[in-house]
C-alpha cells in the first residue's frame, strides 16, 4: 500500500508508541487520527508532530470500549475525510494487579473492555464505511508467552492475536489484518529502575523504543502480500 493520501486512525496516540505511530504515518504521507482518552494535550503534542510532515490531522477523544463513542469517532472522520484506510489498535491499558488472586471482576472487565473488546469495536465500527485497507492490531508478547503483568493483560493481548487471525481469513483479500507483539518499550509506563532489570532480558541487550515498534507498522502497511501474522518485536526474548 501506497501510505500517501491514505486516511489511519491510530487508537491511543496521544503518546508512546501510539505518537510514534502517528509520527511514521505522517511521515509517510498519510493523514492521521489521533485518538486519546484522557489527555488532550499529549494528542496535540501528536497532532503538532504529524502536521509538521504537511498532512491533515484530527484529534478525537473517544473511550474505545464505549461503542457510542466509537461510533461517533468513526462518523466524524468520514464526515472529515470521506474514507477510512487504516486501522492502527493500539489503545491499551495494564490495569493494576500482577498476582492473580488480586485481579477483581472490576479490573478484569476494565482490561478486557479496552485491550479487546475496543479493538473489536472500532474495527466493527470501521467497517460500516471500510471497503479495502489494513488492519494492525497492537499485541505484545505476554499474548504469546503470559507475561509479567497479570492473567487480564495477557488473555487480552492472546485475544487480541486470535481475533487478528480470525478477521485475517474474514476480511481478505480486500482487507489485510496483521498484529504487532512488542516486549517491553521504552516508553513513560517504564521507570529507571525497571529499564535497568529489563534490559538484559533481551539479546540486543535493549528494550525496544516506540519508534522500532512504529517501523514494524509500517512494513506491514506497505506489504501488500502479509496478512494473518504476528511480527515479534522483541529483542530474541521469545524465538519459537
Amino acid at each position: 500500500m501506497e501510505l500517501a493520501g491514505k486516511v489511519a486512525l491510530v487508537t491511543g496516540s496521544a503518546r508512546g508508541i501510539g505518537r510514534a505511530i502517528a509520527a511514521a504515518l505522517a511521515r509517510k504521507g498519510a493523514n492521521v487520527v489521533i485518538n486519546y482518552a484522557h489527555s488532550e494535550s499529549e494528542a496535540r503534542k501528536t497532532e503538532e508532530m504529524c502536521r509538521s510532515y504537511g498532512v491533515e490531522t484530527l484529534v478525537i477523544k473517544a473511550d474505545v470500549s464505549k461503542r457510542d463513542e466509537v461510533r461517533r469517532m468513526i462518523d466524524e472522520i468520514i464526515g472529515k475525510f470521506g474514507r477510512i484506510d487504516i486501522i492502527i489498535n493500539n489503545a491499551g491499558i495494564l490495569g493494576k494487579s500482577k498476582n492473580p488472586i488480586d485481579v477483581t471482576d472490576e479490573e478484569w472487565d476494565a482490561v478486557m473492555n479496552v485491550n479487546l473488546k475496543g479493538a473489536f469495536i472500532v474495527i466493527q465500527e470501521a467497517l460500516r464505511y471500510m471497503k479495502k485497507g489494513k488492519i494492525v492490531n497492537i499485541a505484545s508478547i505476554a499474548g504469546k508467552d503470559g507475561g509479567t503483568v497479570g492473567p487480564h493483560y495477557a488473555a487480552s493481548k492472546g485475544g487480541l492475536i486470535a481475533m487478528t487471525f480470525n478477521l485475517a481469513r474474514h476480511l481478505a483479500p480486500d482487507i489485510l489484518v496483521n498484529a504487532v507483539a512488542p516486549g517491553p518499550v521504552d516508553t513513560d509506563m517504564i521507570n529507571d529502575e525497571l529499564r535497568e532489570k529489563l534490559r538484559p532480558l533481551s539479546l540486543t541487550g535493549e528494550i525496544a523504543k516506540p519508534e522500532e515498534i512504529a517501523h514494524a507498522v509500517i512494513f506491514l502497511l506497505e506489504n501488500d502480500h502479509i496478512t494473518g501474522e504476528v511480527v515479534d518485536v522483541n529483542g530474541g526474548r521469545l524465538m519459537d
